[in-house]
């Protein structure tokens, strides 16, 4: 657990909780400060920082409605965190009519606030401007320089997502992961005739649009480094062939990843030009990485055993992987150019679906054991294994741009069961459902949008 004293500064005690929950991901930490803030973690459970954000002043008349709805997007990403609590608008003293006002911060103080935004939104035609300032109540001063976003009508919530990653960032020290989308297989239909297609939408299920039909099987869909092509498995021409598609334009060509039965698995290494993919010649199924521009491909992996599911290191250097090569699924690191793969899971169960943290430190994965499956993370030499989910059928996992929370799908058990997407905190933490539009399954979180 966190727990805090009045700090002197609300961006040094953050900074210290944030330290601290990177270290207590295999177990608990104690940490005095050189202030009067003490904090204690126990078990990656943290007590929320209480924050304001009354609402941003419209400057304009077409701004109010805006106005209105950004500073609750704000509010909302800043809470779907686990780490802010907001002080409702009923319970605050304080108000705020003019962006340049000067703050009363004995106001906000009252209602116990650490943090208080403030913005502003001036439309002109089709152009939206919002500005905002973040404060340290308790220190009574601003936090950096207010910074202001511009964009169009439709973009507004983007520019919602800007201003909740900045003050985040400034609270937390962690980058920042709010301005992304995430793509996944939207689900319909009964669970022995389900109907699978791509869609793609914000990172907290609003702007859904879909990217393909229903009328093949589609799976694992996976974005390229700077977020504007998504490979994909299809099963369109019967068996399963990788696709590549536009983001932007929504077209799409197949990959010819060379002789085989099927080609499943893709995923971008971090040039955007490397894929790495599975390729199943009869009973074995062995890693191939190829240039996507030129088609040329290379054998990585000649083990008589199914190897699956690669995934970059960020520096480009390794690819981790599932193979059965022991007897059981587990988990193997080699180098980018095959070689010597070495195994990193030794627990008890079976490891799949491995993906590379961006920060590089941590590898997340599936783990299947008695009984129920789990999402995971441990680091890249297979210590510190830490399991943050159980149910009836959790998997693939997928890393937010900043490396601090996972997306996974959970199926429900039974006849009618249906699969939704899940998020959880790396320490195990804030466990919570994302809404989208019908089931959906194989989530993978863009970079953050440009």
């Amino acid at each position: 657990m966190i727990s805090s004293k009045r700090p002197r500064s609300l961006l040094s005690a953050a900074l210290a909780a944030f330290a601290l929950l990177g270290a207590a991901l295999p177990g608990a930490a104690l940490a005095q400060s050189d202030g009067p803030l003490r904090i204690e973690i126990t078990e990656g459970v943290i007590e929320p920082m209480p924050f304001a954000v009354p609402d941003f002043v419209a400057e304009t008349p077409q701004a109010t409605d805006i106005a209105f709805r950004i500073g609750r997007v704000v509010a909302s990403d800043l809470s779907g965190t686990g780490l802010f609590r907001e002080i409702p608008s009923g319970a605050q003293i304080g108000k705020v009519s003019s962006f340049t006002a000067p703050v009363q911060f004995a106001d906000w103080k009252a209602v116990n606030a650490e943090a208080l935004i403030t913005g502003a939104v001036s439309v002109q035609g089709n152009q939206v401007n919002v500005k905002f300032r973040l404060f340290d109540v308790f220190a009574g001063q601003e936090m950096g320089q207010g910074l202001q976003f511009s964009g169009t009508t439709e973009g507004w919530r983007r520019m919602a997502h800007k201003v909740a990653d900045e003050v985040y960032s400034r609270i937390t020290g962690e980058g920042p992961y709010f301005d992304s989308r995430v793509v996944y297989v939207s689900e319909s239909g009964p669970k022995d005739d389900r109907r699978k297609r791509l869609a793609i939408m914000d990172y907290d299920g609003a702007n859904v649009q879909y990217l393909t039909d229903s009328t093949a099987i589609v799976l694992a869909p996976r974005f390229s480094p700077t977020g504007d092509r998504v490979l994909y498995t299809s099963y369109e021409s019967g068996v399963p062939r990788i696709y590549v598609l536009d983001v932007r334009t929504v077209s799409r060509r197949v990959v010819n990843t060379g002789t085989g039965d099927m080609s499943f698995s893709p995923r971008f290494g971090p040039d955007g030009r490397t894929v790495v993919y599975s390729l199943t010649n009869g009973s074995n199924t062995d890693i191939y990485r190829m240039d996507i521009d030129s088609g040329q491909s290379v054998q990585l992996t000649s083990a008589p055993s199914i190897e699956t599911a690669p995934s970059f290191s960020p520096d480009g250097q390794s690819i981790v992987f599932e193979s059965d090569r022991s007897g059981t699924q587990q988990l193997y690191i080699m180098p980018v150019n095959g070689g010597e793969a070495r195994r990193i899971s030794f627990g008890e169960g079976r490891y799949s679906t491995p993906v590379w943290s961006p920060r590089g430190d941590m590898i997340a994965f599936t783990k299947q054991s008695k009984g129920r499956f789990h999402i995971g993370v441990m680091r890249t030499d297979g210590s510190s294994e830490r399991l943050l989910t159980a149910s009836f059928l959790d998997e693939g996992p997928s890393w937010s741009p900043n490396g601090r929370v996972i997306m996974f799908a959970r199926e429900t058990q039974g006849a009618t069961g249906s699969s939704s997407l899940y998020s959880v905190d790396v320490t195990g933490r804030n466990l919570k459902r994302v809404q989208t539009e019908g089931g959906a399954s194989d989530p993978a979180w863009s970079p953050l949008q440009k």
